[in-house]
């Protein structure tokens, strides 16, 4: 089950912007109705994913470089990606 919804939200998120994906508590948590436990390993597989695709990753209070501005991910985002040209 997580691993077809992974599959499913990270296709629409690449068809809507393959550089940048973001993934929001309120996404995995509240729309999709994930647990604790679930969400954990949708991020895992989500991650693995993304890394083995090419995509910087980042998860938690992490900071990044996007486009020139440093930037920390939010306590809203449970994962941001990106691609750098």
């Amino acid at each position: 089950m997580i691993k077809e919804l992974c599959t499913r939200l990270l296709d629409s998120k690449m068809a809507e912007n393959e550089n940048f994906i973001r993934f929001t508590f309120y996404e995995l948590r509240v729309k999709n109705n994930l647990s604790k436990e679930d969400t954990d390993e949708f991020l895992r597989l989500a991650m693995t994913y993304l890394e083995n695709k090419g995509y910087e990753v980042y998860i938690g209070n992490s900071r990044y470089t996007y486009n020139n501005a440093n930037q920390n991910v939010q306590p809203n985002e449970l994962l941001i990606a990106f691609k750098e040209n």
